[in-house]
């Protein structure tokens, strides 16, 4: 489940502040950056800290996105595991125990943080407060939810010119979820089966 809770996708954490933007424009800045993109593909390395700093676990594997909320998380690395949406529905699959979990994919973004990057971009301003941050080419947008009904306190999105290259999320335990992309294909052709269980 926790792999369900990180999607979001699913990065790097936040070096140094800088130029902190008013919140009107830094949505429009992440829209303007998510927008365009109807496909996105990378590999990525996972770590989950609780609230020491202290590494919990570890997972890498390839995510595939697709406009309007399909998304597949498929894990490597320590084990084996799969999580698909064809855009109702998400399957979560584990190869070892043969077993899969299927559930309604629950379209409200501040839940399924995935649903950023494979929903309407639009959707950021009606239910987060947006701030952020840049050095040089790499731009952090902070994303805190405006319901208090979520998944995670605060989102982080990390892009490096204007390719998103990371995620970080924290909850109200204080335990953190950091994901990194590599290999970024966007707006690249990715077959309907990839979200097909």
């Amino acid at each position: 489940m926790k792999l369900i809770k990180s999607l979001a996708v699913l990065g790097v954490a936040l070096m140094v502040p800088m130029l902190a933007h008013a919140d009107e424009e830094a949505a429009e800045r992440l829209t303007h950056l998510l927008e365009p993109l109807k496909t996105y593909s990378a590999d990525f390395d996972q770590q989950i800290l609780d609230g020491s700093g202290q590494r919990l676990q570890e997972a890498s594997g390839h995510i595939w996105l697709s406009r309007p909320g399909q998304f597949r998380w498929e894990v490597e690395a320590p084990y084996h595991q799969v999580v698909v949406s064809n855009g109702q529905e998400v399957y979560l699959y584990d190869p070892d125990l043969e077993q899969v979990t299927i559930q309604p994919l629950d379209t409200r973004v501040t839940h399924t943080p995935a649903l950023l990057l494979s929903g309407k971009a639009n959707a950021l301003t009606e239910n987060y407060e947006v701030s952020r941050q840049q050095q040089g080419t790499t731009e952090t947008f902070t994303l805190l939810p405006k319901s208090p009904d979520t998944l995670f306190e605060d989102l982080k999105l990390t892009f490096r010119g204007e390719q998103l290259r990371g995620l970080q999320m924290s909850d109200s335990t204080g335990q953190r979820t950091a994901i990194a992309f590599a290999d970024v294909e966007a707006n690249a052709p990715v077959e309907s089966s990839r979200f097909e269980f």
